[in-house]
């Protein structure tokens, strides 16, 4: 059979192709073009616009605190950047232009010390690695070191740079610092490396102070600190600290019991405010309430309020390890007393205190629950912070606690201090933070690992085998 033909059928084909092939190449071009300059005007835009933090510590991010901070600049500060071409770190390069997106009065300048060798010697006397920085503004500088910016201890590896370089700014734009005066001349201890260094980068500058040798606490005192003393004071001291409470001045104390007991003198400052202090180490029974099967490592209920709320927000606990317990009556003039840390009902204290033989409750022990720490506002416009244990900042217990024990430390000074916007900016983890659950969880959790689930499994394994037996025996 013969195939009509029809005359120029195959060329329009030809030019329709033609033509469709040509209109797709110029929409694929026009596409192109739109999607060249989208990505042109994004890449113009600030980092802050267009990248998103998606890490589990917001790594990437900066908080509040530093934009409080940064917005309220009214003098130009010079982020430099010390860094060889092609070693750039990407994190730091992220958060640097954050900072230089955040504010018109940040400017942020790379240094390549190959091409200027000497540029940071005019600023610091130590190493300085590659992607340190140097914060400068008029006459005031400080150099933040790359080991500063990403922090290694014996417990854990941390990310420090928005604290760092926030702290840094904080500083060079300051014309004076807040005094913290440390009480002494009663067996203080020496503060742990990290809150140490915490309190360094918070701008807080320090001095001894002891009121043997003074008339009154000076006058540019922004808070006294009274550090784990192992004897107790005097009576004149202690009616000196009354006495600078009442005239509107800040008291930061920690101190738990000694091994000679209570300090009746320091202690006694609460007994106007209606609180009254327990011989002895204060001891769980509940284990939802203490830690790593040590009755006296305490979990304490934590109550709302700012020094306490930044922890809660982020399901931090706590660790007080050889806590005084504290009995609040209320019903005074002097002041109004809130509870931070309780203990539970089944708490009680071991009149023993440092001699203790069992956890088992025994006759002379007291009763809880008790307050652990607390806050005083004195109607004279002073406030009292008070941590009853001594060790409880120490690294090993801060490291257990996930940073919670000097950030609650911390927090409680930067509001005696009025200093909280600047200050509260902590290190993020880079690897990982230790889990703090009760013994109570602790036990079921191996209950169910070592006993449930293997029994589960095996029960699961025996019915898959009955039932495939019992269907092998059914007749066809």
């Amino acid at each position: 059979m013969k195939h009509a033909h029809i005359p120029g059928a195959s060329g329009a084909a030809g030019k329709n192709a033609f033509r469709g092939g040509t209109y797709s190449l110029a929409v694929a071009a026009v596409v192109l073009a739109i999607l060249i300059a989208v990505n042109v005007f994004v890449s113009a835009l600030p980092a802050a616009r267009t990248q998103y933090d998606m890490s589990a510590t917001k790594l990437y991010s900066v908080t509040s605190n530093t934009k409080v901070v940064v917005n309220a600049l009214e003098e130009n500060v010079t982020l430099y950047w010390v860094v060889q071409s092609g070693e750039e770190d990407a994190v730091v390069e992220n958060l640097l232009s954050k900072y230089e997106s955040l504010s018109g009065h940040i400017q942020v300048v790379k240094k390549n010390p190959d091409v200027y060798p000497t540029f940071a010697q005019q600023y610091t006397d130590e190493e300085v690695p590659n992607n340190s920085i140097i914060v400068e503004c008029g006459d005031r500088s400080r150099f933040i070191s790359y080991h500063d910016i990403y922090i290694q201890d014996m417990y854990a590896s941390s990310f420090d740079g928005e604290g760092a370089i926030t702290s840094a700014i904080d500083y060079v734009v300051r014309e004076e610092l807040p005094q913290v005066y440390l009480l002494e001349g009663h067996g203080e201890a020496a503060f742990p490396d990290t809150f140490r260094d915490q309190i360094e980068k918070d701008n807080l500058e320090t001095q001894t102070l002891s009121l043997l040798t003074a008339d009154a606490v000076p006058e540019d005192a922004a808070c006294l600190m009274v550090y784990a003393p192992s004897s107790d004071l005097s009576e004149t001291e202690a009616e000196m600290l009354s006495d600078y409470v009442a005239g509107g001045g800040k008291l930061l104390v920690i101190a738990g019991p000694t091994e000679s007991g209570t300090l009746e003198n320091l202690y006694g400052l609460l007994n106007d405010y209606g609180v009254e202090s327990v011989d002895g180490i204060v001891v769980e029974e509940d284990r939802e309430h203490y830690a790593f099967q040590m009755p006296y490592v305490l979990l304490p209920d934590m109550a709302a309020s700012p020094v306490t709320d930044p922890l809660m927000e982020g399901s931090y606990y706590p660790i007080l390890p050889i806590s005084q317990g504290l009995t609040v009556s209320g019903g005074n003039s002097r002041g109004t007393v809130s509870a931070l840390l309780t203990t539970s009902e089944s708490s009680f204290s071991k009149a023993a205190g440092y001699e203790l033989a069992t956890y088992e409750k025994e006759e002379g022990d007291t009763d809880g629950p008790f307050a652990v720490a607390l806050s005083i506002e004195d109607s004279g416009g002073g406030e009292i912070i008070w941590f009853a244990s001594s060790v409880f900042l120490e690294d090993l217990y801060n490291a257990y606690s996930s940073g919670a024990n000097v950030n609650l430390a911390m927090n409680a000074l930067s509001s005696l201090v009025g200093e909280s916007e600047a200050m509260a900016i902590r290190s993020k983890s880079l690897d990982y933070n230790y889990l703090t659950i009760s013994e109570s969880t602790s036990s079921l959790l191996k209950t169910v690992m070592i006993g449930v689930c293997p029994l589960a499994y095996l029960g699961m394994g025996v019915a898959v085998i009955l039932v495939r037996r019992r269907n092998q025996n059914v007749p066809c």
